[in-house]
């Protein structure tokens, strides 16, 4: 089973949309069983704060379900329990390195490098455009699950998506 952690700052925004976004690729592919999927903050601010509304909108504007959550903070323990952490930028790498003190496994990384271009994704807690925020989540989830599932090709999840939508 793959087990992934999205991180982000907050958890309110970003690594929540991830998480969502990646539940809802797997289902609909039908291989949600070989997954374990969630979301945590390198930061105590938000801790059991729900999902950003503005959040929810977006995923809802492309029509990935959620569910209501509360922030959770990343622990030292979730190093052992999970594969892959999945940051959402350059500031959420240096905060996890205060959490875990070093990844031994290499299983920390930001999101985007899984797309060719390790660039942050972009924080719509700042820029107010949580559409920008979702495209580059998406584009990073479906990379992520290329790499781990190297049957899939882009153009085969998304045709699985159109015709389930």
């Amino acid at each position: 089973m793959n087990r992934i952690m999205f991180v982000c700052h907050g958890n309110i925004c970003r690594s929540p949309m991830a998480e969502f976004i990646m539940k809802h690729l797997v289902n609909t592919l039908g291989i949600s069983d070989r997954y374990f999927i969630a979301s945590s903050a390198t930061s105590p601010e938000e801790l059991y704060s729900p999902m950003y509304p503005p959040a929810q909108r977006e995923l809802s504007r492309h029509g990935v379900p959620y569910e209501r959550r509360e922030a959770t903070l990343l622990s030292k323990e979730d190093y052992n329990r999970f594969d892959i952490f999945a940051l959402m930028d350059e500031r959420n790498l240096r905060n996890i390195s205060r959490i875990f003190t070093s990844d031994p496994e290499g299983k920390i990384c930001k999101l985007m490098s899984f797309t060719g271009n390790p660039r942050d994704v972009s924080d719509p807690w700042y820029s107010g455009d949580f559409a920008t925020a979702y495209n580059d989540i998406f584009e990073g989830c479906v990379s992520l699950l290329i790499s781990l599932e190297p049957t899939l090709t882009r153009a085969e999840i998304l045709r699985t998506l159109s015709d389930r939508a």
